[in-house]
């Protein structure tokens, strides 16, 4: 029984990897018209499927929505009682049907072309009701659906889906969409927590900085980083940095001297370290602690004053790592 379920599993998983495959093996000149199409279009991208077809719609319209091209889905049934009203001229169509014979599509697809709303259409026959009645057509057929009786949408769907993220993320790279970009309407999300937290927004500032002076003893220096509870002292001559000494710098030291009280902290810091300005997003100083094994890092200006220190402890708080 187990084995039949997970050759049965990898069955649909290589079928519909098959039909992703075939279909980029056919693209050609009408994927480059349906691009300009959108690229032209001075309103907003509206979706419209039905059923399975109408989630697929749906999910496409969010990744265009993501990816700098404005999109909604309409249902279609809904659209002949009130919401074809959102449909306006400025606008591009992308609907999708398998069969191409939709009647809540078809029924929609004289007043949407009265408007002078180019239609795309995503479906599995061209000589369709739907496919000969667009402005461009999207060849999205399958040799067979992943169902073994070869009727529940799945190596379809799977495909039309493919065909939007193609259609998105080209249209994403041809306009320059950045990761700052994609940031910004995601804001409440992980990724855009990350790109767009600064270290000048987390960092701890004034009192709450570990420095002292060039000549400060070590043993002093450990109350202050103790104190502080960064993991380091940063050592400062008139706010300059100088250089740092950390946790692991203090596992070093007693490792090496049998008695510390006669150390200052310039016999052991580390002088010339690794800083990072207050406008740099969070991640790059994650990048950096990474890149140089380090916990901990002072935050300066241009003037290589301190202004700041964060440690990973800062970064986790700011949920950036």
């Amino acid at each position: 029984m187990s084995n039949s379920l997970l050759q049965s599993a990898k069955d649909v998983i290589l079928l519909e990897a098959q039909a992703v495959e075939d279909l980029a093996n056919r693209l050609d000149e009408t994927f480059i018209k349906a691009c300009q199409l959108i690229q032209n279009c001075q309103g907003k991208v509206i979706l419209i499927g039905m059923g399975k077809s109408g989630h697929i719609a749906n999910k496409i319209a969010a990744t265009f929505a993501s990816t700098g091209t404005p999109a909604f889905a309409v249902h279609p049934g809904e659209a002949g009682h009130g919401d074809l009203g959102m449909i306006t001229e400025g606008d591009v169509v992308i609907a999708i049907s398998y069969s191409g014979e939709s009647d809540e599509i078809m029924n929609l697809v004289p007043v949407i072309k009265r408007l002078g709303v180019p239609i795309i259409s995503m479906t599995g026959n061209a000589n369709s009701s739907i496919g000969e009645a667009c402005n461009v057509h999207l060849d999205v057929s399958v040799a067979k659906e992943a169902c073994p009786h070869n009727l529940a949408p799945t190596s379809s769907t799977t495909v039309a889906l493919a065909m939007g993220d193609a259609l998105a993320v080209s249209l994403l790279t041809d306009k320059g969409f950045s990761p700052d970009d994609f940031a910004r309407s995601h804001p409440s999300g992980a990724l855009g927590r990350r790109l767009l937290t600064f270290v000048k927004n987390i960092m701890k500032t004034g009192d709450e900085i570990p420095s002292v002076s060039v000549d400060t003893k070590l043993l002093d220096a450990l109350l202050v980083m103790s104190q502080k509870a960064l993991g380091m002292v940063l050592i400062t001559d008139n706010g300059t940095l100088l250089g740092i000494f950390t946790d692991g710098d203090l596992r070093r030291v007693l490792e090496n001297h049998n008695d510390i009280q006669g150390l200052s902290i310039s016999d052991v810091m580390t002088p010339d370290c690794k800083s990072i300005s207050a406008d740099k997003p969070a991640v790059v100083a994650v990048q950096m602690m990474d890149e140089f094994n380090l916990n901990s890092l002072p935050v300066v200006d241009n003037n290589n004053q301190v202004v700041g220190a964060i440690n990973t402890h800062t970064l986790m708080q700011a949920k950036i790592i």
